[in-house]
């Protein structure tokens, strides 16, 4: 009997090049940083990266972003390696899309474009899914002429204009119907979740907030007990995680949400704000930092500034450095800061020794400049007594200024 010959079906991942600009004002270090995360965005969506190009520009190109001369160097290497992908780091405009995809002849991606795509994959609720597919339409409605450069090989053929013209319209009317259709999905969803919000009690809200892939819910898992999806990936979980949680004798309940990212698409964050509805009503914030990265300050910053668009910058805050087994002395040098008062706390900070020890990261300038802070690796189960200690006597606290006459503690 002749051996059956098996084939392999095995899909092979896209190759991708990711391309960024320079700008006035901004260092090739910044450029890297964000180039870098791209590359993990990418890496998550699950393509591989072949090369990295960048340009310094005094402004994007109004035409093809990155200029003509780069754009046939990006061509010439995507023909010669057979690249499937090529993503921008910044969102293009449908003209540049439309002036790209024409040169390149591949597919093209934007960095919003992108995100949407990793979202639409993690989106498991009906929330997260009407969220996503609300994102995507209202970035495809811009773009939409660049789905119709078909018609142009007929621009010349009488009567071929009017009727493209007429399926474009015909196309916005269906997309801006269905986005009003999943703005009131979205209303009833919201109001679904306010009253579960409502039937929930007295209980104390906690709400882990911070960057993506940060250990969020590695953190939920380890104080919850719960078994919420962990995975080193950006935006791993999307859906808001609730649970329960005693501490010694005091219930509250302990929330998980989606992480944070620099250069996130406004209209994304917008889609996104009923989903972080936990975050504006949360009673104290857990904000969790990966202290391995080398960019974490910036991290911080970045989300520092959208709870402070969600209205959540002045809530009560414990900082969580986590990841602290994985710190390096030897990170990247500290970034320049806006005014001179913190270039100069900066400066004298880095002339510090570099933490090394759990007694070290105590005394730091991390611990001074953001207090109340706890430093714990969540994986390896470092420290991990004393953050529950801290959250302990925060809920109390607030338990007890609130409801003095409960007898929940005695």
């Amino acid at each position: 009997m002749a051996k059956q010959k098996i084939f392999d079906t095995a899909i092979q991942p896209e190759t991708a090049v990711l391309v960024g600009i320079i700008l006035p004002g901004e260092s090739e270090k910044k450029e890297q940083e964000y180039l870098e995360e791209l590359a993990f965005l990418v890496d998550t969506a699950g393509g591989v990266v072949k090369e990295v190009f960048t340009q310094k520009l005094s402004h994007p190109d109004r035409a093809t972003f990155v200029g003509t001369g780069k754009l046939d160097e990006i061509k010439a290497y995507v023909e010669a390696e057979e690249i499937d992908i090529v993503v921008f780091d910044d969102e293009l405009s449908p003209s540049q899309l439309r002036n790209i995809e024409r040169e390149l002849k591949v597919k093209i991606l934007d960095r919003s474009n992108l995100i949407l795509d990793i979202f639409a994959r993690r989106a498991k609720s009906a929330q997260a899914k009407t969220q996503v597919e609300l994102a995507q339409l209202q970035y495809l409605l811009p773009r939409l002429t660049r789905m119709w450069t078909h018609l142009e090989r007929q621009r010349g053929g009488i009567g071929m204009r009017g009727p493209g013209e007429s399926q474009i319209e015909s196309d916005r009317r269906m997309i801006l119907n269905k986005i009003a259709l999943l703005k009131e999905r979205l209303k009833t969803i919201d109001r679904q979740n306010e009253t579960q919000r409502k039937n929930r009690g007295q209980l104390i809200r906690v709400a882990l907030v911070g960057y993506t892939n940060v250990g969020k819910s590695t953190i939920m898992n380890m104080v919850s007990k719960s078994d919420v999806f962990a995975e080193n990936k950006l935006f791993a979980t999307l859906d808001t995680t609730v649970r329960k949680v005693v501490i010694e004798n005091l219930p509250f309940l302990l929330s998980d949400t989606v992480g944070f990212i620099r250069k996130l698409p406004h209209h994304l964050v917008e889609c996104f704000k009923s989903t972080l509805d936990e975050v504006r009503e949360a009673d104290v914030l857990i904000h969790v930092v990966d202290i391995s990265h080398a960019s974490f300050e910036d991290h911080i910053r970045a989300v520092n500034e959208t709870l402070k668009d969600l209205g959540a910058l002045d809530k009560p805050t414990i900082t969580v450095f986590n990841k602290i087994d994985a710190y390096s002395p030897e990170r990247a040098e500290v970034e320049r800061w806006e005014s001179e008062e913190d270039l100069s706390e900066v400066i004298e900070d880095s002339e510090e020794p570099k933490p090394t020890t759990l007694e070290d990261f105590k005394s730091s300038w991390m611990a001074r400049h953001n207090s109340p802070a706890v430093f714990i690796s969540a994986t390896n189960k470092t420290n991990v007594e004393e953050f529950r200690e801290l959250l302990y006597e925060t809920i109390v606290k607030m338990h007890t200024e609130r409801y003095p006459y409960d007898n929940l503690l005695y």
